[in-house]
């Protein structure tokens, strides 16, 4: 079993404000579909209304991420599955709900996490 990624950034989701209600249900949805199948880990979206803080190893702080990096926002979705195929078909489930199309990737396996 690998941990995937499932994931957009805001720009991606273009849908009008009257159809997000129904984005939300729909959305919850699938996340309630993924915890009573047993494959849920996390979900949720980045706050955009808060800043990131860049830490460094001694402790200070800078506000804001890596200048160079472009801004990470969006929703996520993470799940413990058997196989890519069943990653692809969880994420065309995401996209359906989320009306646009979702990044997928895998998490490296790491026997320590």
């Amino acid at each position: 079993m690998a941990k995937y990624l499932i994931s957009f950034p805001s720009a991606a989701m273009k849908v009008r404000d009257s159809e997000m209600e129904a984005v939300g249900h729909d959305a919850h949805a699938v996340i309630r579909e993924a915890k009573e199948a047993g494959v849920y880990v996390f979900a949720g979206g980045i706050d955009e209304t808060v800043a990131p803080a860049l830490v460094s190893a001694n402790g200070a702080v800078a506000e804001g991420g890596y200048p160079w990096a472009p801004p990470l926002n969006g929703g996520f979705t993470v799940l413990e599955l058997p196989s890519r195929e069943d990653a692809i078909a969880w994420a065309a489930r995401l996209a359906k709900a989320c009306r646009c199309e979702q990044e997928l990737r895998v998490f490296g396996f790491d026997s320590e996490s």
